[in-house]
This record gives C-alpha cells, sequence and structure tokens, in this order.
C-alpha cells in the first residue's frame, strides 16, 4: 500500500523539489544583482529593477521543468543570462544555466550519437557565447579572464557530474529489474513447488477413492444378496456403504483441488497409527540421533490425515539430517480431532533462517540453508499439505535451532 501510494506521488514529489529549486535559484540571483555583483561594485553596471528582475525570472524559474524539457530550459537560461551581462547588470553567478546545464548532461549523456552531439555542443558553447556578449556590451576582456576560466571549469565539471549521475540512476534501474526478475523467478520456484506437492496429494487421493469405491462395492453386493434372507446383515452392509460414503467424500472436499498426479513408482506411505513410529525407527537406523515423545493414544486416523502426517515428519526428519547437525527431537500429540506434530534441531550457522509460514500463506520461506531450494520446496509442500487439510503450519529458525510444528484437524470419528 505504502509503495503503490509512493509510486503516485512520485512524480508530484519531482515537480515541488524542481520548483523549490528554481525559486531558490530566483532568489540568489535576485541578491546577487541588488548586491552589485562579487567585488567592488562596478560604477558602470545597472542597479537592481524591473526589467533585472523579469529577465532574472527568465534565467531561473524556467527550471521548474528541466526534467521534461531540459535542453529548452537550458537554452532559455542561457539566452536570458546572456541578455542581462549585455544590459549591463552584475548577473556573476548564472545559476540558472548551470543547474539546467548539469541536467542536461543527465538527460542526453546516453541519448543517440546526434542528440549528445547537439547538448555537448549547447553546453560547451556556454562560456563562448558569455564572452561573445562581453564584448558587445563593451567589457575588457582581459579583466574578466580569470573568471572566464573559472566558468569552463565549472561547466565541464558539470557536464561530468551530470553524466555520471545518469550512470549511476541506469545502474539503479538494472538493479531494481533484476531484483523483480529475482522476485518473478522465486515465486514461479514457489508455485513450482506447491505444483509438485499437489500432484503428490491428488495420486494419494486417487488410491483413497480407489479403496473406498471398491469397498462400496463389496458392501453393496453383500446388501443385495442379504437383502431377503439376513435384512439385519443387509442393513448393516448399507450402514457400512454409508459411513465409507461419507468419509471418502470429505477427503475429496478437503483435496478436491489437488489437481495432479504423483510419480507411480513411489508407493504412498503407511496410514495405520503405528506408521509414525516406524518411520521414526527408520530414521534412527539411518543416523540421525533422534528422541521423540508420543503424548495420547495412537489411533486410526483419517487416511488424507494419516499420510500429510507422515510425509510431513518424513520431510521435517529429511531436512533435519541434511541440513541440521544430525540431531532432532520430535513430539507427536494425539488428540480427539487433531495429530500435532513438532520437530526440533539445532543447525549450523552457516544456514540461513526461515520465514514463519502459516498455513495458507503465500509468502515464500527463505529456505533451510544458502543454497539449499529442494529444502525450500519441502517447507512449501509441508505446508501445503496442512493447509488442505484446514490444518496450521509453522517453521522457524530460533537462537541456532529449527523449529516447525503443523496441526492436522480431523472430524475425531477415525474416518
Amino acid at each position: 500500500m505504502l509503495r503503490r501510494i509512493w509510486t503516485m506521488a512520485r512524480p508530484y514529489t519531482g515537480l515541488a523539489v524542481d520548483l523549490s529549486v528554481a525559486v531558490v535559484a530566483f532568489v540568489v540571483s535576485v541578491g546577487v544583482l541588488s548586491s552589485g555583483g562579487f567585488g567592488t561594485p562596478d560604477p558602470g553596471m545597472r542597479g537592481l529593477d524591473q526589467v533585472a528582475v523579469v529577465v532574472g525570472a527568465l534565467a531561473t524559474l524556467p527550471l521548474a521543468a528541466r526534467r521534461f524539457a531540459p535542453l529548452t530550459v537550458y537554452l532559455l537560461t542561457a539566452l536570458a543570462t546572456g541578455l542581462l551581462l549585455y544590459l549591463r547588470y552584475p548577473f556573476e553567478l548564472p545559476l540558472g544555466a548551470a543547474i539546467a546545464a548539469y541536467e542536461v548532461a543527465r538527460a542526453y549523456g546516453d541519448a543517440g550519437r546526434t542528440r549528445r552531439l547537439v547538448a555537448m555542443t549547447a553546453v560547451a558553447a556556454f562560456v563562448p557565447f558569455l564572452t561573445f556578449v562581453y564584448t558587445l556590451a563593451g567589457v575588457h576582456l582581459e579583466a574578466i579572464v580569470s573568471g572566464l576560466l573559472l566558468w569552463v571549469a565549472i561547466f565541464v565539471g558539470l557536464w561530468i557530474a551530470g553524466d555520471r549521475a545518469r550512470l549511476r540512476r541506469e545502474r539503479l534501474a538494472g538493479l531494481e529489474e533484476q531484483a523483480r526478475r529475482s522476485l518473478r523467478d522465486a515465486e514461479r520456484e514457489r508455485r513450482l513447488a506447491v505444483a509438485e506437492e499437489r500432484t503428490r496429494i491428488a495420486r494419494e487421493l486417487h488410491d483413497s477413492a480407489g479403496h473406498a469405491i471398491n469397498v462400496i462395492l463389496v458392501q453393496a453386493g453383500a446388501a443385495r444378496l442379504l437383502q431377503e434372507r439376513d435384512p439385519a446383515g443387509s442393513r448393516q452392509a448399507i450402514a457400512a456403504i454409508e459411513d465409507v460414503a461419507r468419509a471418502t467424500i470429505t477427503e475429496i472436499d478437503r483435496l478436491v483441488h489437488a489437481l495432479r498426479e504423483d510419480d507411480p513408482a513411489v508407493p504412498p506411505p503407511p496410514a495405520d497409527p503405528g506408521a509414525l513410529a516406524e518411520l521414526l525407527s527408520e530414521q534412527r537406523s539411518d543416523g540421525l540421533v533422534l528422541t521423540s515423545e508420543v503424548r495420547g493414544e495412537p489411533r486410526p486416523l483419517p487416511r488424507g490425515v494419516a499420510w500429510a502426517a507422515y510425509r510431513i515428519l518424513q520431510e521435517a526428519l529429511t531436512n533435519a539430517a541434511r541440513h541440521g547437525t544430525g540431531t532432532a527431537h520430535v513430539t507427536v500429540d494425539h488428540k480427539p480431532d487433531a495429530v500435532e506434530l513438532a520437530v526440533r534441531n539445532p543447525v549450523p550457522e552457516s544456514s540461513r533462517t526461515f520465514a514463519t509460514v502459516p498455513a495458507g500463506s503465500s509468502d515464500l520461506p527463505a529456505g533451510d540453508a544458502p543454497g539449499t531450494s529442494g529444502a525450500s520446496h519441502g517447507i512449501i509442500g509441508m505446508r501445503e499439505r496442512a493447509t488442505l487439510l484446514g490444518g496450521s503450519f509453522e517453521a522457524r529458525a530460533d537462537h541456532g535451532t529449527f523449529w516447525l510444528r503443523a496441526r492436522l484437524p480431523f472430524d475425531g470419528s477415525g474416518r
């Protein structure tokens, strides 16, 4: 929001700055004219009058439009400066022409060859133009040679400064474009990671729905065969169909937007209550120094919740082994309406800090470690699984320890 406001206000801010510069230059110029110039006043010079104020305004106030027409503003201020000198006003500080010359160098330094040459010629001709004006006004050039040489050096310096300002502006613009490109690449990477994880989830949904349909077919056949000779058994089969259909619809409602397919070579994770304990044992056998705490009574979970818990814990322990110090502590809390997972492992100082990632956030996490885009994908995938189940997910680093917490809710019926 603030960036949008600043973007909208930037043109008006630049115009206000230019207007302020023009007013300051006008006030300073009038002050120089009223004081008779620098040094001892020349008796032949004219004092401040209405003509001096009007021409002095022409020599300074056009600076308010210097960003829109820099060369035109420069020519106007230079001609007005020459007119003041021709009329024998003590205008020894052509501030307006100097500022306009700087803007010309800044604007035309990267223009085409012809436009750049025209701009350089116009700026380079300023001191010769003043010399010609002084000659027309009857001023002895021997008395002003040092001043003219000073203005030659000043205008050369102004052109160099303006050209360097242009180069700095172009470099900043390039850096901004590079930053925008990096953000676009990061967003594309995040979307790719989300798509890959949703592919995996969709395959799991396919397997879950296929299993449920097979159960429904078996129970429907049993109900048809038993409807006359065993009405009670038929009603029991119909009740089983109802339960399985309700659980399947709930699962589809949670994951219906995950329209993807997974690698068929990767088997789905087990969904029985002992799957998480088995996973912890496997990680210990792989060399991870692992402590664990199980709270509550393990029980069968809905297939989608069980798979999500298994995948999240598997990914968290894989990250702990790859990017941590080889140790981790796991807490699995079986609640009546949810299963909560917490993984804590130390990380080396070279690892990058994780961003906190609440469920439903579109922010890209900072990554597990420098250069490990795969770990970043894993965090996005874990968040995606928790979000699709209506749960929450958080990953962060705190004083050298990486924390991961996930809450996966269900209806409490075991389906």
